[in-house]
């Protein structure tokens, strides 16, 4: 199984251009903040992208923020946080909304970030980013989304909806930023079941419909099948006290990943739950800056290549 560290050929066609400046951790940029349409979806809904643009001369490196919320609830400013500080050392970060599994089930939303990678290498440049860079942060129900894409990114059904403006572009990336990723929704899925949240269990059948597709869409279990993936080097931050993904499970699937040939620096926070990133102090502060040195890391290592 190939690792894949590079936007890849079709990517990089009509995407080269200048170099990015370098991205600096512990740089506090002003920051602009503008809203643009995304994409109408099939319930008719106008999904948005939120635009958290540096200021200074560029171009920047590029972020797509993928949001969480158990796949039926939250949007774009559901990590405004985290987003507003990876902007600030100089990263051109883009947030879309995706589809709610109580507008469409899975895949929809996967076919929304799969779209949102293609877009933001056709439109980073309006905002002084370099589409080259272009990495990728997944939380929770994002981070789902976000590890599908990034094992599969060339699958057919995920990447059906078309980029008129620019179709030889493809869904590659180069990183991938987690926290708290639902890596084996089937998992989650038995320890909602076991712990009575009945929330988290209708969300999940919600979401998978048919269920069979719970296991048909569960990065786990594509490890666990040997299909042949892409593994782009991926950062999991992970809860110590979270007890809607184990962090057992979790880190089940960072050994997979990583036995499928992928780079993963997999953390655990002491004592924080599945969603602390939302809720001030120093263990949200402390994801702030592991994703950033992460983020650093990997446009230095793409840099040097």
């Amino acid at each position: 199984m190939k690792t894949v560290t590079a936007l890849g050929a079709a990517s990089l066609a009509g995407t080269a251009g200048a170099a990015a400046r370098a991205y600096d951790p512990t740089a506090r940029l002003p920051i602009r903040i503008t809203e643009v349409p995304f994409r109408r979806n099939s319930a008719g809904r106008q999904l948005m992208a939120r635009i958290y643009q540096p200021e200074g001369e560029g171009p920047f490196p590029v972020l797509l923020d993928l949001h969480g919320g158990a796949w039926s609830r939250k949007d774009r400013l559901a990590n405004e946080p985290m987003d507003r500080a990876i902007a600030a050392g100089g990263m051109l970060v883009v947030a879309i909304d995706l589809t709610l599994s109580g507008e469409a089930p899975y895949p929809a939303n996967v076919l929304d970030a799969s779209y949102g990678i293609r877009w933001l290498k056709w439109k980073a440049r309006e905002w002084k980013g370099e589409p080259s860079t272009l990495g990728v942060l997944g939380s929770s129900s994002g981070g789902h989304v976000s590890l599908l894409l990034a094992l599969r990114p060339r699958d057919a059904r995920y990447n059906s909806i078309p980029l008129t403006e620019a179709p030889a572009l493809d869904t590659t990336f180069g990183y991938l930023a987690t926290r708290a990723p639902v890596s084996d929704p089937y998992a989650r899925f038995l320890v909602s079941q076991k712990a009575s949240k009945d929330d988290l269990v209708k969300a999940s059948q919600a979401y998978f419909s048919p269920f069979e597709n719970i296991h048909e869409g569960n990065p786990q279990e594509i490890l666990d099948r040997r299909e042949k993936v892409s593994t782009p080097p991926l950062l999991i931050m992970h809860g110590g006290a979270d007890d809607h993904v184990l962090p057992a499970n979790q880190k089940k699937f960072a050994d997979a990943y990583r036995a499928a040939g992928g780079d993963v620096q997999f953390m655990l926070f002491d004592g924080a739950e599945h969603e602390w990133v939302a809720k001030p102090g120093p263990q949200t502060d402390r994801a702030h800056e592991v994703a950033k040195a992460f983020i650093s890391r990997q446009l230095k290592a793409a840099r040097n290549a």
